[in-house]
């Protein structure tokens, strides 16, 4: 049997005490309380952290909840909570004094992952007959991790294995059990067991550093009705729902009054009155909402029962009641049924809906259908989604940054005459520690204005509140996909979404993409992305390894992707006879030349070979600018036109702004860049014919405009079937 450590303490009775025995948890790692909160004792069985002050947005109950007694052992039970305060409150001086110890303290979140491996491991030794740790051996650790591997269903039936990144942190309680060994009062490894001979978690899960983010960016097929529906929600129907909205919470408010209710039952004169009203204004009856209706059907009502949509309820409400009783609408059923006939039946909100062009720009239509009082909120709910996620597109926020947006947290500065900068203040809460980090996205005007649309549909709208709150985010959408794809957006005009997974962290990739891969894309149509690259790129440079660090990070790495494979295309055309045109369009076929010569004297094998090849092009890629008409091969500064033009010559990228591709010698025109320079002769050739026969002057110089777009557009056609690269000016 193992002594106990040096930290254990006796009370007298037979087994050691803890000595963390009446510890406030709490006070020990730092965490402070709301007013009046209650803090966590060592000595419970759970541990509720939830009257933590700062913790952050997204968190649920059960994150901040440590529940002990999932581990059946006793013994192991103490083990686990003197582990989990050890790496909440690595100050403490009997924690602070172990060499194995880590020294950064983790959030309760992040330990209650850690609760749970630990749990885990201890039951499945529990179920191995196991009755000390110090029975453990490296056989047990590498069979409890391929069992830990094994992905289950509900009955437990394996479907498959889980990725090696699922295997890290079950490693690493393993691992860290044994460098806390002498804080354990009840049970431990024997002294000289390491598991995994000191390997770290990562090396033993197998996960190497720097590895490829696996979380795809979403496909076009769904991209673009999804961002389509979400900007014409926002642009088009934003301003119509906000005021339905204000209208019907204005209506909820005034019936929760007692004194806006003349009695709690309609009489049946009073039923009377209400039908007159109708038939005189020849106003519809109220219509029942679908809730309502499923209810009377499952109360017997006949399905064919003309009365079936009518909202008895609301008839009530307008005589001053609060309801209908039965006996009154039994009563006063032939006079319903006639009024009815006279006036017909439409529900309450949105009625005479104004006329919007539908998204296709097909016709005008109603804004909406009328709606009942849930239709309304599933409406609000509806447009408040599609705030979120041009919010999470345009960012590249992650959902618990989303969720730390409070009303009153957009910023803007006057930097000029007609120019603005536009903040939205947050929390950076990924990797960092209790509550997160305040910090500030910078974003471009789209952004802000559907943030400040988002604050009008929040159902609380003061200072501090949350903006999307803490939503579920695959629940959300799912609402919103149907309603696009659903009677309502149909009518609209809206392309149906596919199916298919969405969520904020492929939403961040996708934008990576998009600003990576620029120009193109239903993105760039909607938002301009050099904005948002300036956006996200200032909001980096000016707090450096800020919210928006990895991101750009993340758009550095599709660049460099999108390069490589660029250049290696263009090669695959030159090997087919293809040649780049324009100025530079020798220089480039010279270094294919070269990389062709280089990879004929290299190895035969396949792989090899495709390896070799992007080793060759890569140096090539990392100088590659791309623009909507032509390729900048930005090799030296001072041949580079636009910056002769700019007056400098010391830049590090050109200026695409001033870009002159059919003069400049670093640029090249290639098939793909066909159709911009047709469309420009084209569109030209056309303006030329409108002017007028005294316009000479703007005659003289849409000529020459159309002239060099042609030559362009001629020389990449005679590249097709020329080895003689050369073309443009």
């Amino acid at each position: 049997m193992t002594p106990p450590g040096p930290a254990a303490r006796h009370d007298g009775g037979a087994d050691p005490r803890s000595p963390f025995t009446g510890s406030d948890v709490c006070a020990a790692a730092a965490l402070p309380l709301v007013p009046g909160g209650r803090t966590v004792m060592f000595d419970q069985d759970v541990w509720d952290f939830r009257d933590v002050a700062g913790l952050a947005a997204c968190l649920e109950v059960r994150d901040t909840r440590l529940d002990f007694t999932t581990i059946t052992d006793p013994r192991r039970r103490l083990v686990a909570k003197e582990y989990i305060y050890a790496r909440l409150a690595p100050a403490d001086p009997l924690v602070a004094v172990l060499p194995r110890a880590y020294r950064i303290p983790l959030t309760p979140r992040t330990c209650g992952k850690r609760l749970i491996e630990a749990a885990s491991w201890m039951n499945w030794l529990t179920g191995q007959q196991i009755a000390s740790l110090g029975q453990v051996t490296q056989d047990h650790c590498d069979r409890y991790l391929i069992e830990r591997g094994r992905r289950k269903d509900a009955s437990g039936t394996v479907i498959g294995t889980l990725d090696d990144a699922s295997l890290r942190v079950p490693a690493a309680v393993i691992i860290e059990l044994a460098g806390y060994g002498e804080l354990f009062t009840a049970d431990r490894y024997a002294g000289h067991f390491t598991p995994w001979q000191g390997r770290t978690s990562s090396h033993v899960a197998g996960i190497r550093s720097g590895g490829e983010n696996k979380t795809p960016p979403l496909g076009q097929q769904i991209l673009q009705p999804l961002l389509a529906a979400a900007f014409y929600l926002t642009a088009t129907l934003g301003s119509h729902v906000v005021a339905l909205r204000q209208m019907v919470h204005q209506d909820r408010l005034a019936h929760q009054e007692p004194r806006c209710w003349r009695s709690t039952r309609a009489t049946l004169d009073e039923l009377h009155s209400v039908l007159g009203w109708h038939l005189d204004a020849g106003e519809p009856l109220p219509a029942l909402g679908n809730a309502g209706i499923q209810a009377r059907l499952a109360m017997g009502w006949a399905s064919d029962d003309p009365l079936l949509h009518v909202s008895f309820t609301a008839l009530a409400n307008t005589a001053g009641a609060r309801q209908l009783d039965p006996a009154i609408a039994t009563a006063g059923r032939p006079a319903i049924l006639d009024a009815l006939g006279q006036v017909g039946l439409a529900r309450t909100w949105a009625r005479g809906a104004p006329a919007v062009t539908a998204a296709d720009g097909s016709a005008l239509v109603p804004w909406t259908v009328p709606l009942d009082g849930r239709d309304a909120r599933d409406l609000v709910g509806v447009l408040h989604t599609a705030c979120l996620i041009i919010t999470a597109m345009i960012t590249g926020m992650r959902s618990c940054e989303l969720k730390e947006l409070r009303v009153g947290c957009r910023r803007s500065t006057a930097t000029g005459p007609g120019r603005v900068r536009y903040r939205l203040a947050g929390k950076l809460i990924k990797g960092q520690g209790l509550g997160g980090l305040d910090d500030e996205w910078v974003v471009v005007e789209q952004v802000d204005r559907t943030v400040a649309l988002a604050e009008q549909l929040c159902d609380d709208t003061r200072p501090g509140a949350p903006v999307f709150g803490s939503f579920a985010f695959s629940v959300r959408y799912a609402r919103l996909r149907a309603w696009v794809n659903g009677p309502a957006g149909q009518r609209l005009g809206l392309a149906p979404i596919p199916g298919g997974p969405v969520n904020p962290s492929m939403l961040r990739r996708t934008l990576a993409r998009e600003i990576a891969c620029r120009p193109g894309g239903l993105l760039a149509a909607k938002v301009h992305l050099k904005h948002v690259s300036a956006a996200t790129t200032e909001g980096y440079a000016s707090r450096p390894g800020g919210a928006q660090a990895r991101l750009l990070a993340e758009i550095g790495e599709f660049e460099a992707e999108r390069n490589l494979g660029l250049v290696a295309e263009e090669y695959r055309n030159y090997q087919a006879g293809i040649m780049p045109a324009g100025p530079g369009g020798r220089e480039l076929a010279a270094f294919f030349d070269g990389v062709e010569s280089r990879m004929a004297a290299g190895a035969p094998n396949v792989i090899a070979s495709d390896q070799h090849l992007l080793n060759l092009l890569s140096k090539r890629a990392k100088i590659l600018h791309i623009s909507a008409g032509n390729f900048c091969w930005f090799s030296d500064p001072s041949r580079a036109l636009c910056l002769i033009l700019a007056g400098r010559t010391d830049a590090d990228a050109p200026l695409t702004g001033m870009c002159d591709s059919a003069r400049c010698p670093q640029a090249t025109h290639h098939l793909r860049h066909r159709d911009v320079w047709a469309g420009t002769a084209a569109n030209g050739t056309v303006f030329l014919g409108m002017l007028g026969r005294t316009r000479k002057t703007e005659q003289v110089r849409l000529q020459a405009e159309v002239d060099r777009a042609q030559r362009v557009v001629d020389a990449i056609d005679a590249a097709q079937a020329d080895p003689d690269p050369a073309g443009g000016e």
